[in-house]
This record gives structure tokens, sequence and C-alpha cells, in this order.
């Protein structure tokens, strides 16, 4: 063999012996955890000292949004990078379509191995997504994130690169009843709660759940510390906001902005913040090509992997969507976000909102909320301000804008003033284009729960008025 052609052979083999391998990557979901709900988004009530140490060698993201504010639609999307008209899973407990490109076949691609354990995607779903390894996808499965650490600690060293999900359980209900880490005169209440006696029990149960995830989470880092390399990508993040009034199954902050920060020690800078705007269905895309890999062209999430080097800005807008879940709550509704303002559609404003907390029992098991939601009813019959929190909580208008800056908590709706009408026509013209182009037009395939007497809902009528709509079927 010719001297130059052996030496081009062997430059071409140090070459491929020395090229960097991909980085792994962990993520780690949480389940209805509220973005304000940890010490790095501002909480002083609730213990998350996992949290606190990865925002200090992460990259915190302010304006990060999930693209439902229920658990399948959020996570369909989070796995295909597809928002939920495109994907399929429109409704609570929906699967994407099958023939639908999914996140494990674009990291096998690259050469990884990918795994999913505990409440990665929907209950029961996981075996639909076609990753290498899954476990533990059931209701509350308490073997999830314990698994995914035997799985870790078991697997060799010199593996393949490693993509690894990992579901937690919590904050999810039934929240724990013995822990007594928060107590109740000690937790604050979210915007637009009542203070009764059973709100505050309430809340330091979801408080102690939320201290049950940090804790995971802190076993999955120290995990990883041992297990995988020092550039391991990590990201923490959570499906939608806390099942809790004006949270979960709703359009507002409280429901679809989520907590989002990544440690990728080497690339992303510690202890960072940023306001870029970013959306779920991102997530996909940017972790492909932070492993080297091409972003897909046809999906609607878009790669921030600008944002994890250094830059400030991705999305100018960002949507939002919900149906229904079951028959507990059919509201669908639209929304989009600016930088500054939030508008929110309610497709049908005569239909009555209702949701797990206000019509499922307490059973003991900490999974029904009636216990503070009924507290909020009787309140209502005397009090005007919770008249007022019960009626908006029922009843909807068709439409809703917000000032984010100077109202983050959205509790003025500014739709009908004049003084905004050019702004609520943007925003509702971009919508409108948005739902055209993502072929989204509305549908729900279960009766929604009547407004039996509108005028009912205040003192004395709330919770009566409630109860009839649940009751009574739709004729359409």
């Amino acid at each position: 063999m010719p001297l130059l052609l052996l030496a081009a052979l062997m430059l071409a083999v140090t070459v491929r012996a020395e090229a960097p391998r991909r980085p792994d990557i962990v993520v780690f979901l949480a389940d209805d955890l509220g973005r304000l709900d940890s010490s790095p988004y501002g909480a002083t009530d609730i213990r998350t000292p996992n949290l606190a140490e990865l925002a200090a060698a992460g990259l915190t993201f302010e304006r990060a949004y999930v693209a439902s504010p229920s658990c399948a639609p959020s996570r369909a999307a989070l796995l295909t990078g597809l928002m939920p008209a495109r994907n399929g899973a429109e409704s609570n407990h929906a699967r994407p379509r099958a023939e639908i490109r999914k996140w494990p076949a674009y990291f096998k691609e690259l050469g990884y191995e990918v795994a999913a354990f505990g409440k990665v995607s929907h209950y029961r779903h996981t075996a639909d997504y076609g990753f290498d390894v899954f476990a533990h996808d059931g209701f509350h499965d308490p073997e999830g994130v314990p698994a995914a650490l035997r799985y870790l600690r078991a697997r060799p060293r010199d593996a393949k690169p490693l993509c690894l999900l990992i579901g937690s359980n919590w904050p999810h209900v039934p929240w724990p009843t013995a822990d007594s880490v928060h107590r109740p005169d000690a937790v604050a209440l979210p915007a637009l709660s009542l203070d009764t006696p059973q709100t505050r029990v309430w809340r330091a149960r979801y408080a102690d759940a939320v201290a049950r995830g940090d804790a995971e989470l802190g076993d999955v880092l120290r995990a990883v510390r041992e297990v995988l390399p020092p550039a391991t990508l990590t990201v923490f993040t959570s499906d939608h906001g806390a099942q809790w009034p004006f949270g979960k199954w709703n359009l507002y902050e409280a429901g679809i902005a989520t907590p989002l920060i990544v440690r990728w020690p080497g690339a992303v800078a510690a202890g960072r913040r940023t306001t870029a705007m970013v959306s779920w269905v991102d997530l996909l895309p940017t972790l492909l090509e932070a492993a080297g890999g091409k972003a897909p062209a046809d999906i609607d999430g878009r790669s921030f992997l600008p944002v994890l080097r250094g830059g400030d800005r991705h999305r100018e807008q960002v949507f939002a969507t919900h149906a229904n879940d079951n028959r507990m709550n059919v509201y669908p509704a639209r929304s989009v976000r600016d930088g500054r303002w939030k508008y929110l559609r309610n497709l049908h404003p005569e239909w009555a909102f209702t949701t797990h907390i206000d019509l499922q029992e307490s059973r003991g098991d900490g999974l029904g909320q009636r216990a503070f939601f009924a507290e909020w009813e009787r309140l209502a019959r005397t009090d005007a301000r919770a008249a007022a929190t019960l009626d908006r909580y029922h009843r909807r208008p068709a439409e809703e804008l917000y000032d984010l800056e100077t109202d983050p908590a959205e509790t003025r709706n500014l739709a009908a003033e004049p003084a905004h009408a050019e702004k609520l026509a943007e925003l509702r013209a971009a919508l409108t284009a948005w739902m055209k182009a993502q072929g989204d037009a509305g549908a729900v395939p279960v009766a929604p729960r009547l407004l039996s007497d509108p005028t009912a809902f205040g003192p004395g009528g709330a919770a009566a008025t409630t109860k009839a709509a649940a009751r009574k079927p739709s004729g359409k």
C-alpha cells in the first residue's frame, strides 16, 4: 500500500476515534407543577432545594409555555413537536396519530438509546412511542423514578449515548396527607384563591407533593453525577400548572406557563435567566440540534439552541389550546401571547366551566378537592368577592385580553375597553390565522355542561347552578 494512502487511512481512523461523543440527555418531567411554585421562580413557602441547585448551575426560562393545560395533549405535543390539532391528541387521554414520527425515532437515528420511566407520555401510552426501554407508566406508580435510577446505575459506562426521560408523579393528585412538611398557616395562596381553612389545608398538601417531586429530582441529579459524563444535558420542566382553580385546564398563566431549567456544563452559562419565549414543542428540535442532529422542518417546534448558547430571543408569539378532559371539563379555548399581551378566545362561552375540583367529591384519597371548593361555595352565599370568584370560575366571556406587564395574575379583562381595541384586533387576527393554519376547527367530541341559569351564579346560587349544570346533558 502506498505510504500516502496509508497515512490518509490512519488520519481518518484517528479523526473517527477522536470525534466528540454526542451529549447524554436527561429530561425530568414534573406532573402538574405550577411555574411559580418553586424557589427558582420566587416561591419562599415551598421547599425545593434541588430545583434551586439546578437553577444555580443552569439557565432558567421565565417565559416557557406548554401546548395545552392537560396531561395527554401537553405530553403528546412534547413528544411529537406538533401542536394538538396537528398530532391528533386534543382531548385529555387522547393519543397522537400512529403514523406521526415521535421523539424516540429522531434520537435513535442519531445513535442514541432512548428510555422512559414513569409518566413521560400519558398513562399507558408509552408503548406507542417506540422507546428502547420503558416502565412504570401507570397512574401514580411509585416505582418510576426508582426504576430509572436502577437502570442508570446498571447501564454499561461505555454504552451508546443516552436520551433518558423520567416522569415524576408529583405534584399530581392524590396529594400526601401525612407529610406535614408545610403548615397550612404558612403557605401562600395563589391569586384569585379564597382564604378558607380547608383551602389552606389542601394548599399545604400540594406543597408537600411539590417537595416530594423535588426530592425525586435530587435523587436523579445525584445519579447523573455518579454515572453520566460531566457534560450531560439536563432538563427540568412540568407538563402544565397545578390542579387548582384557574390553573390546570385553563389557558391562564397559572395553567400553561411552565418551569423550564436547562443545565449543560460547558455550553450553558450557570445561573443565567432568560425572558426568551419558548414552547414545549420547541424542546424536541432543540435537543436534536444539541445532539448534533437536524431539526425537522415540518413540525411546529423550532430549536432554541441559540438561547442556550447566550441569545435572548426566540418566539414573538406563543399559542396554546384546550379542548376537554372527558366530561369533568368541556371548555374549548385558544390563546396567544406576545411579549406583553395575552388574548384568550373561549369558543363556547355559553357552556359552564367545570373541573374535577368542583365536581369530584372527596373520597378520602386526596383526589377530590370538594372539601375546600365547598367552602368557597358556602362563602359565596354571603360574600360578594367570593361570589364574583365563583362566577368567574364557572362563566367566561367570549374574549379575554390581559396586560401581563401590569397584571401578571390576569385579574382584569381589558377586552371591552376601547383603549385596547387595536391590540385586541391584532391578537384576534393572529389567533384566527394560526387556527386556520393548524386545521383547528375547535371540535369537541363530548357533550358540554350547560349554564342552566347563568343569573343564578352568585350568593346562594353558585353551588346549586353548578350541580344542575352537571346533571343536565347537552342536546347538541
